[in-house]
């Protein structure tokens, strides 16, 4: 049985262990929503949890609503710059930092329109680093309550928390705030390295709550 997920922007811990211990269909048919994953992730800077939010061409007026695969980037404002500075001073004492910057970097140096392929570029990019082979199955419509598949695209809404119990690893500033769980996967590559995917296959995903 398949299960169904959002691509999300450099997807949480929750969201890409789900992934490496299934077999995944992207949920690409669906309308956008704020307040999700879909444009923004969390990192562990020096003040502790940070939200990376990625600015969209917002659509108003008699149009409504809009789809996710159609939603375009705002980038009239350097965020690509901005995010990979903020990864950089978050991450450039992790232990694999420099190991892993030349696979991430590209995509904040490269050219993207729309938000959904943006996102599904970005797991790509993890995907390489882990070495696990990218889930490919797409929707092809969109169903509420849609039969035959796991669903798991809650995973999307930033504002649930997750009944999640993680396994601990050493963060950078782990000193000052204590661990931090359900962060960007990036915080578990750049602080775990090659002892990521192993990490990702053995944590539990039958959150309580979802």
């Amino acid at each position: 049985m398949k299960t169904l997920l959002h691509p999300t922007y450099f997807p949480d811990i929750a969201a890409f262990a789900t992934m490496v211990q299934n077999d995944i269909q992207w949920e690409v048919e669906d309308n956008y929503q704020k307040q999700t994953y879909r444009n923004r992730c969390y990192v562990c800077t020096d003040q502790g949890r940070h939200m990376l939010s990625i600015p969209i061409q917002h659509v108003g007026g008699e149009q409504g609503r809009q789809k996710y695969k159609e939603v375009l980037l705002d980038n009239s404002y350097p965020w690509q710059r901005q995010h990979w500075r903020t990864l950089q001073t978050a991450y450039r004492t992790s232990p694999f930092f420099e190991f892993y910057e030349d696979d991430i970097a590209p995509l904040y140096e490269g050219s993207f329109e729309r938000l959904l392929d943006f996102n599904l570029s970005t797991i790509q990019a993890i995907c390489d680093c882990l070495q696990v082979e990218m889930p490919e199955a797409k929707t092809e419509t969109y169903r509420t309550e849609p039969d035959g598949v796991n669903d798991l695209r809650i995973l999307v809404d930033a504002k649930k928390k997750l009944d999640m119990r993680q396994e601990e690893y050493v963060q950078v500033f782990g000193d000052r705030h204590g661990f931090v769980q359900n962060v960007s996967v990036l915080d578990l590559l750049f602080n775990e390295g090659t002892n990521a995917l192993k990490y990702l296959q053995n944590q539990d995903t039958n959150f309580g709550n979802v």
